[in-house]
Protein backbone atom coordinates (compact mmCIF):
# COMPACT_ATOMS: atom_id res chain seq x y z
CA UNK A 1 0.00 0.00 0.00
CA UNK A 2 3.23 2.25 0.78
CA UNK A 3 5.87 1.08 -1.47
CA UNK A 4 6.70 2.45 -5.09
CA UNK A 5 9.41 2.22 -6.50
CA UNK A 6 11.77 -0.47 -5.48
CA UNK A 7 14.15 -1.66 -2.93
CA UNK A 8 18.02 -1.91 -3.12
CA UNK A 9 17.98 -5.36 -4.00
CA UNK A 10 15.88 -4.13 -7.62
CA UNK A 11 12.62 -5.82 -6.31
CA UNK A 12 9.83 -3.44 -6.95
CA UNK A 13 5.70 -2.96 -5.59
CA UNK A 14 3.40 -4.44 -6.89
CA UNK A 15 5.18 -7.02 -9.18
CA UNK A 16 2.61 -9.23 -10.67
CA UNK A 17 3.47 -11.81 -13.44
CA UNK A 18 0.00 -12.50 -14.89
CA UNK A 19 -0.67 -15.78 -17.26
CA UNK A 20 -3.30 -15.91 -19.66
CA UNK A 21 -3.66 -20.00 -20.38
CA UNK A 22 -5.70 -20.99 -23.41
CA UNK A 23 -6.78 -24.90 -24.28
CA UNK A 24 -9.24 -25.63 -27.68
CA UNK A 25 -9.28 -28.69 -29.47
CA UNK A 26 -6.59 -30.19 -27.36
CA UNK A 27 -3.89 -27.62 -28.23
CA UNK A 28 -2.73 -25.51 -24.82
CA UNK A 29 -0.94 -22.33 -24.83
CA UNK A 30 0.16 -20.13 -22.26
CA UNK A 31 1.16 -16.43 -22.37
CA UNK A 32 3.36 -13.97 -20.22
CA UNK A 33 3.38 -10.52 -18.93
CA UNK A 34 4.68 -8.55 -16.37
CA UNK A 35 4.27 -5.85 -14.04
CA UNK A 36 5.77 -3.79 -11.53
CA UNK A 37 6.28 -0.36 -10.38
CA UNK A 38 9.50 2.02 -11.98
CA UNK A 39 12.51 0.40 -10.67
CA UNK A 40 13.71 3.57 -8.78
CA UNK A 41 13.82 4.54 -5.97
CA UNK A 42 11.07 7.43 -5.15
CA UNK A 43 8.29 7.59 -2.76
CA UNK A 44 4.61 9.29 -2.96
CA UNK A 45 3.66 10.04 0.95
CA UNK A 46 0.25 11.03 1.10
CA UNK A 47 -0.35 14.12 2.60
CA UNK A 48 -4.36 14.82 2.71
CA UNK A 49 -3.64 16.07 -1.28
CA UNK A 50 -5.44 14.34 -4.06
CA UNK A 51 -2.37 13.42 -5.52
CA UNK A 52 0.29 13.65 -3.62
CA UNK A 53 3.85 14.53 -4.92
CA UNK A 54 6.28 11.82 -6.36
CA UNK A 55 9.91 12.37 -4.87
CA UNK A 56 12.84 10.83 -6.60
CA UNK A 57 15.38 9.67 -3.89
CA UNK A 58 18.97 9.95 -5.27
CA UNK A 59 20.97 7.61 -4.24
CA UNK A 60 24.33 6.01 -5.94
CA UNK A 61 23.37 2.88 -5.95
CA UNK A 62 20.18 3.54 -8.24
CA UNK A 63 22.15 2.25 -11.14
CA UNK A 64 22.45 -0.45 -9.15
CA UNK A 65 19.53 -1.41 -8.44
CA UNK A 66 18.10 -0.47 -12.03
CA UNK A 67 20.70 -3.46 -13.34
CA UNK A 68 19.44 -6.05 -10.37
CA UNK A 69 16.26 -5.70 -11.54
CA UNK A 70 16.34 -6.40 -15.18
CA UNK A 71 18.98 -8.79 -14.58
CA UNK A 72 16.25 -10.78 -12.75
CA UNK A 73 13.75 -10.72 -15.64
CA UNK A 74 16.17 -11.61 -18.05
CA UNK A 75 17.39 -14.31 -16.42
CA UNK A 76 13.46 -15.72 -15.59
CA UNK A 77 12.18 -14.40 -18.56
CA UNK A 78 14.63 -13.62 -21.68
CA UNK A 79 14.00 -10.93 -23.41
CA UNK A 80 12.82 -7.63 -22.37
CA UNK A 81 10.58 -4.66 -24.03
CA UNK A 82 10.20 -2.28 -20.86
CA UNK A 83 6.66 -0.29 -21.84
CA UNK A 84 6.62 3.02 -19.66
CA UNK A 85 2.61 4.43 -19.68
CA UNK A 86 3.19 7.43 -17.22
CA UNK A 87 2.50 10.95 -18.05
CA UNK A 88 5.04 12.85 -20.01
CA UNK A 89 5.06 15.88 -17.86
CA UNK A 90 4.74 17.21 -14.39
CA UNK A 91 5.77 14.96 -11.28
CA UNK A 92 5.13 11.82 -13.81
CA UNK A 93 7.05 13.37 -16.19
CA UNK A 94 10.60 14.00 -14.23
CA UNK A 95 10.31 10.32 -12.86
CA UNK A 96 9.62 8.79 -16.50
CA UNK A 97 13.01 10.87 -17.35
CA UNK A 98 14.84 9.92 -14.56
CA UNK A 99 13.79 6.10 -15.54
CA UNK A 100 14.53 7.18 -19.24
CA UNK A 101 17.91 8.43 -18.57
CA UNK A 102 18.82 5.23 -16.06
CA UNK A 103 17.55 2.16 -19.06
CA UNK A 104 19.87 4.25 -21.47
CA UNK A 105 22.62 1.96 -19.74
CA UNK A 106 21.24 -1.31 -20.13
CA UNK A 107 21.58 -1.93 -24.02
CA UNK A 108 20.04 -5.34 -23.79
CA UNK A 109 16.32 -4.27 -22.83
CA UNK A 110 14.40 -2.11 -24.84
CA UNK A 111 12.40 0.93 -23.12
CA UNK A 112 9.73 2.20 -25.26
CA UNK A 113 7.81 5.15 -23.36
CA UNK A 114 4.24 5.93 -23.88
CA UNK A 115 2.29 8.40 -23.10
CA UNK A 116 -1.11 6.78 -21.85
CA UNK A 117 -3.41 9.57 -20.99
CA UNK A 118 -1.80 12.18 -24.13
CA UNK A 119 -2.53 9.60 -26.68
CA UNK A 120 -5.47 7.06 -25.80
CA UNK A 121 -6.82 10.20 -23.14
CA UNK A 122 -10.15 8.68 -21.20
CA UNK A 123 -11.81 6.69 -24.23
CA UNK A 124 -9.43 5.95 -27.01
CA UNK A 125 -8.59 2.62 -26.22
CA UNK A 126 -7.68 1.70 -29.79
CA UNK A 127 -5.08 4.22 -29.90
CA UNK A 128 -2.91 1.39 -28.53
CA UNK A 129 -2.31 0.00 -31.73
CA UNK A 130 0.12 3.32 -31.91
CA UNK A 131 2.35 1.25 -28.96
CA UNK A 132 2.11 -1.83 -30.54
CA UNK A 133 3.01 -1.08 -33.83
CA UNK A 134 6.06 0.30 -32.16
CA UNK A 135 6.95 -2.60 -30.10
CA UNK A 136 5.53 -5.14 -32.68
CA UNK A 137 8.77 -6.92 -33.92
CA UNK A 138 9.71 -8.03 -30.66
CA UNK A 139 6.34 -8.81 -29.27
CA UNK A 140 5.87 -11.29 -32.18
CA UNK A 141 9.38 -12.47 -31.41
CA UNK A 142 8.85 -13.18 -27.87
CA UNK A 143 6.07 -15.15 -28.75
CA UNK A 144 3.82 -17.42 -26.38
CA UNK A 145 4.03 -21.03 -25.13
CA UNK A 146 2.32 -23.64 -27.53
CA UNK A 147 1.67 -27.53 -27.02
CA UNK A 148 -0.28 -29.68 -29.75
CA UNK A 149 -2.63 -32.55 -28.85
CA UNK A 150 0.21 -34.59 -28.32
CA UNK A 151 2.06 -32.64 -25.46
CA UNK A 152 4.57 -31.89 -28.27
CA UNK A 153 6.22 -27.76 -27.74
CA UNK A 154 5.34 -26.28 -30.92
CA UNK A 155 6.73 -22.92 -29.08
CA UNK A 156 8.23 -21.33 -26.48
CA UNK A 157 7.63 -17.51 -25.03
CA UNK A 158 11.38 -15.89 -25.10
CA UNK A 159 10.67 -13.17 -23.37
CA UNK A 160 8.03 -10.74 -21.59
CA UNK A 161 6.33 -7.37 -21.98
CA UNK A 162 7.32 -5.38 -18.78
CA UNK A 163 4.50 -2.38 -18.46
CA UNK A 164 3.76 0.11 -15.75
CA UNK A 165 2.26 3.31 -14.85
CA UNK A 166 2.02 5.02 -11.67
CA UNK A 167 0.93 2.46 -9.51
CA UNK A 168 1.00 -0.45 -12.34
CA UNK A 169 -3.25 -0.93 -11.87
CA UNK A 170 -5.45 0.84 -14.43
CA UNK A 171 -3.53 1.78 -17.58
CA UNK A 172 -1.74 -1.06 -17.36
CA UNK A 173 -4.26 -3.65 -16.81
CA UNK A 174 -5.65 -1.68 -19.98
CA UNK A 175 -2.07 -2.45 -21.86
CA UNK A 176 -2.02 -5.37 -21.20
CA UNK A 177 -5.16 -6.64 -21.89
CA UNK A 178 -4.59 -5.11 -25.20
CA UNK A 179 -1.68 -7.25 -25.92
CA UNK A 180 -3.04 -9.98 -24.22
CA UNK A 181 -5.98 -9.82 -27.20
CA UNK A 182 -3.01 -9.36 -30.04
CA UNK A 183 -1.30 -12.82 -28.69
CA UNK A 184 -4.13 -14.47 -28.54
CA UNK A 185 -5.01 -13.52 -32.14
CA UNK A 186 -1.78 -14.71 -33.15
CA UNK A 187 -1.86 -17.93 -30.92
CA UNK A 188 -5.57 -18.95 -32.88
CA UNK A 189 -4.32 -18.36 -36.17
CA UNK A 190 -1.21 -20.55 -35.76
CA UNK A 191 -3.57 -23.21 -34.20
CA UNK A 192 -5.91 -22.56 -37.05
CA UNK A 193 -8.86 -21.91 -35.60
CA UNK A 194 -8.45 -18.34 -37.16
CA UNK A 195 -7.63 -17.37 -41.04
CA UNK A 196 -4.61 -14.83 -41.25
CA UNK A 197 -7.23 -11.25 -41.65
CA UNK A 198 -9.57 -12.69 -38.75
CA UNK A 199 -8.62 -11.76 -34.98
CA UNK A 200 -10.75 -12.37 -31.60
CA UNK A 201 -12.45 -8.97 -31.46
CA UNK A 202 -14.46 -10.07 -34.08
CA UNK A 203 -16.17 -12.90 -32.27
CA UNK A 204 -18.50 -10.88 -30.13
CA UNK A 205 -19.47 -13.40 -27.63
CA UNK A 206 -16.05 -14.82 -26.87
CA UNK A 207 -14.95 -11.57 -27.36
CA UNK A 208 -16.74 -10.41 -24.08
CA UNK A 209 -15.57 -13.66 -22.14
CA UNK A 210 -12.32 -12.62 -22.64
CA UNK A 211 -12.83 -8.77 -21.59
CA UNK A 212 -14.43 -9.53 -19.00
CA UNK A 213 -11.56 -12.09 -17.96
CA UNK A 214 -9.12 -9.54 -18.17
CA UNK A 215 -11.53 -6.69 -16.54
CA UNK A 216 -12.04 -8.45 -13.49
CA UNK A 217 -8.69 -9.63 -12.92
CA UNK A 218 -7.51 -6.04 -12.72
CA UNK A 219 -10.28 -5.39 -10.51
CA UNK A 220 -8.38 -8.24 -7.83
CA UNK A 221 -4.80 -6.89 -8.42
CA UNK A 222 -6.89 -3.53 -7.73
CA UNK A 223 -8.48 -4.41 -4.73
CA UNK A 224 -4.90 -6.01 -3.33
CA UNK A 225 -3.00 -3.10 -4.24
CA UNK A 226 -5.30 0.10 -3.40
CA UNK A 227 -8.81 -1.52 -1.78
CA UNK A 228 -10.89 -0.73 -5.22
CA UNK A 229 -12.42 -1.87 -8.27
CA UNK A 230 -9.89 -0.88 -10.94
CA UNK A 231 -10.32 2.90 -12.81
CA UNK A 232 -10.74 2.32 -16.65
CA UNK A 233 -12.48 -0.98 -16.28
CA UNK A 234 -14.91 0.06 -18.74
CA UNK A 235 -12.47 0.07 -21.64
CA UNK A 236 -11.37 -3.03 -20.70
CA UNK A 237 -14.49 -4.37 -20.53
CA UNK A 238 -16.52 -2.38 -23.25
CA UNK A 239 -13.93 -1.15 -25.25
CA UNK A 240 -15.32 2.48 -24.20
CA UNK A 241 -16.07 4.82 -21.32
CA UNK A 242 -19.85 4.38 -20.21
CA UNK A 243 -21.95 7.21 -17.89
CA UNK A 244 -21.83 4.11 -15.61
CA UNK A 245 -18.45 3.50 -15.90
CA UNK A 246 -17.47 6.97 -14.95
CA UNK A 247 -19.57 7.29 -11.63
CA UNK A 248 -18.12 3.70 -10.87
CA UNK A 249 -14.60 5.07 -11.58
CA UNK A 250 -15.74 8.74 -9.66
CA UNK A 251 -16.65 6.22 -6.52
CA UNK A 252 -13.40 4.42 -6.49
CA UNK A 253 -11.24 7.50 -7.10
CA UNK A 254 -13.07 8.74 -3.96
CA UNK A 255 -12.68 5.68 -1.89
CA UNK A 256 -9.12 5.51 -2.87
CA UNK A 257 -8.43 8.73 -1.54
CA UNK A 258 -9.93 7.52 1.84
CA UNK A 259 -8.01 4.40 2.11
CA UNK A 260 -5.07 6.11 1.15
CA UNK A 261 -4.95 8.34 3.65
CA UNK A 262 -6.35 7.04 6.44
CA UNK A 263 -5.99 3.49 6.32
CA UNK A 264 -3.23 1.78 4.43
CA UNK A 265 -0.90 2.93 7.20
CA UNK A 266 -2.43 0.20 8.84
CA UNK A 267 -2.98 -2.21 6.03
CA UNK A 268 0.98 -2.33 5.61
CA UNK A 269 1.79 -2.53 9.01
CA UNK A 270 -0.45 -5.77 8.84
CA UNK A 271 1.03 -6.81 5.81
CA UNK A 272 4.30 -6.80 6.77
CA UNK A 273 3.61 -8.48 10.13
CA UNK A 274 2.18 -12.00 9.31
CA UNK A 275 5.06 -11.57 6.03
CA UNK A 276 7.57 -11.73 8.33
CA UNK A 277 9.10 -8.45 7.20
CA UNK A 278 8.69 -7.52 10.99
CA UNK A 279 9.57 -9.58 13.59
CA UNK A 280 8.17 -8.72 17.13
CA UNK A 281 10.75 -8.19 19.76
CA UNK A 282 9.45 -8.04 23.58
CA UNK A 283 12.66 -6.12 24.22
CA UNK A 284 12.69 -3.03 22.15
CA UNK A 285 10.00 -0.62 22.85
CA UNK A 286 6.31 -0.56 20.86
CA UNK A 287 6.25 0.93 17.56
CA UNK A 288 3.12 2.07 18.10
CA UNK A 289 3.70 4.16 21.20
CA UNK A 290 2.91 8.00 20.42
CA UNK A 291 5.29 10.36 20.35
CA UNK A 292 5.05 13.79 19.04
CA UNK A 293 2.30 14.56 16.65
CA UNK A 294 -0.40 12.22 15.91
CA UNK A 295 -2.72 11.58 13.69
CA UNK A 296 -4.92 9.41 15.64
CA UNK A 297 -5.41 11.88 18.44
CA UNK A 298 -5.29 15.02 16.40
CA UNK A 299 -7.73 14.23 13.39
CA UNK A 300 -11.02 13.65 15.25
CA UNK A 301 -10.39 17.71 17.11
CA UNK A 302 -8.56 18.99 13.38
CA UNK A 303 -12.41 17.56 11.57
CA UNK A 304 -14.26 19.23 14.61
CA UNK A 305 -12.79 22.26 14.29
CA UNK A 306 -12.65 22.62 10.54
CA UNK A 307 -16.64 21.31 10.07
CA UNK A 308 -17.27 24.30 12.68
CA UNK A 309 -15.67 26.65 11.58
CA UNK A 310 -17.51 25.91 7.99
CA UNK A 311 -20.67 26.09 9.81
CA UNK A 312 -20.36 29.12 11.50
CA UNK A 313 -19.07 31.08 9.06
CA UNK A 314 -21.77 29.97 6.83
CA UNK A 315 -24.59 30.72 9.73
CA UNK A 316 -22.96 34.20 10.36
CA UNK A 317 -22.67 35.33 6.25
CA UNK A 318 -26.46 34.19 6.56
CA UNK A 319 -27.13 36.85 9.05
CA UNK A 320 -24.68 39.34 8.28
CA UNK A 321 -27.32 41.48 6.33
CA UNK A 322 -28.66 42.19 10.18
CA UNK A 323 -26.01 44.65 11.78
CA UNK A 324 -21.62 45.16 11.55
CA UNK A 325 -21.50 42.79 14.74
CA UNK A 326 -22.59 40.09 12.44
CA UNK A 327 -19.87 40.96 9.89
CA UNK A 328 -17.09 40.97 12.10
CA UNK A 329 -18.46 37.02 13.58
CA UNK A 330 -18.27 36.13 9.92
CA UNK A 331 -14.68 37.21 9.58
CA UNK A 332 -13.63 36.09 12.27
CA UNK A 333 -14.86 32.79 11.99
CA UNK A 334 -13.75 32.76 8.47
CA UNK A 335 -10.57 33.77 9.58
CA UNK A 336 -10.18 30.50 12.13
CA UNK A 337 -11.10 28.18 9.58
CA UNK A 338 -8.77 29.66 7.31
CA UNK A 339 -6.11 28.81 10.17
CA UNK A 340 -7.70 25.42 10.93
CA UNK A 341 -7.08 24.27 7.26
CA UNK A 342 -3.60 25.81 7.25
CA UNK A 343 -2.79 23.90 9.76
CA UNK A 344 -3.84 20.88 8.51
CA UNK A 345 -2.25 21.47 5.19
CA UNK A 346 0.81 22.53 6.06
CA UNK A 347 0.71 18.82 8.14
CA UNK A 348 -0.84 16.86 5.94
CA UNK A 349 1.09 14.10 6.12
CA UNK A 350 0.65 13.89 10.04
CA UNK A 351 -2.78 13.40 9.76
CA UNK A 352 -2.56 10.65 7.20
CA UNK A 353 -2.59 7.14 8.57
CA UNK A 354 1.11 5.48 8.70
CA UNK A 355 3.01 2.54 8.53
CA UNK A 356 4.98 1.84 11.69
CA UNK A 357 6.16 -0.95 11.45
CA UNK A 358 8.96 -1.22 8.78
CA UNK A 359 10.43 1.84 6.70
CA UNK A 360 9.45 2.38 2.98
CA UNK A 361 12.92 0.62 1.66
Amino acid sequence: MWRRGANFDGDTANSIETEQVFEIEGFRSSFLQFRGSIPLLWEQIVDLTYKPQLKIINNEQTPRIVERHFQDLLQRYGDIVAVDLTDKHGDEGQLSAAYAAEMQKLPNVRYEPFDFHNICGNSNFDNLKVLYDRISEEFENQGYFLIDTEGNILQEQKGVIRSNCIDCLDRTNVTQSYLAQKSLTLQLQRIGVLTSTECVSMFSEEYVKFRTLWAEQGDEISIEYAGTHALKGDLVRYGKQTISGMIKDGMSALSRYYLNNFHDGIRQDALDLISGHYAVNKNRPSPFQFNGFESFSYLPVASALLIGGLTMTSFTVQQAGRNAQQYLSSVLWAGLTAGVIAVIKANGRQFCSRPRLCGLR
